[in-house]
């Protein structure tokens, strides 16, 4: 059987994580949020290197994952490695409008 490895990419707002938690739980995967590997502090982003090197490590310890993120530098280096990529267009409206309905601070990742 072929691994599972799923990217999500698209904007803020867009449904990356939603989706990315139900696709976990459904299929008993590992999940990464990219913002969990691109930021040291808020509105510091880390080296690309040092989230590359993060994003290797996870890839390396999980057969079978789902990724989620708008960073087009992590998600490029993840396509190599991934089965499927899906990309999420809902447009702007909708992509706000879900921006303004939810925490602004990372702890609503942990829903």
């Amino acid at each position: 059987m072929s691994a599972t490895r799923i990217v999500i990419y698209g904007n803020a707002g867009s449904g990356k994580t939603t989706m990315a938690r139900v696709m976990a739980r459904e299929f008993n995967i590992a999940h990464l949020s990219l913002d969990d590997i691109s930021w040291a502090s808020t509105g510091v982003r880390l080296p690309l290197s040092e989230s590359i090197a993060s994003l290797q490590a996870f890839i390396s310890e999980y057969r079978d994952w789902v990724f989620d993120g708008c960073y087009g530098d992590l998600v490029e280096a993840a396509l190599p490695y991934c089965s499927e990529l899906r990309f999420l267009n809902p447009g702007i409206e909708a992509c706000v409008r879900n921006c303004r309905s939810r925490p602004w601070e990372p702890s609503y990742s942990s829903s």
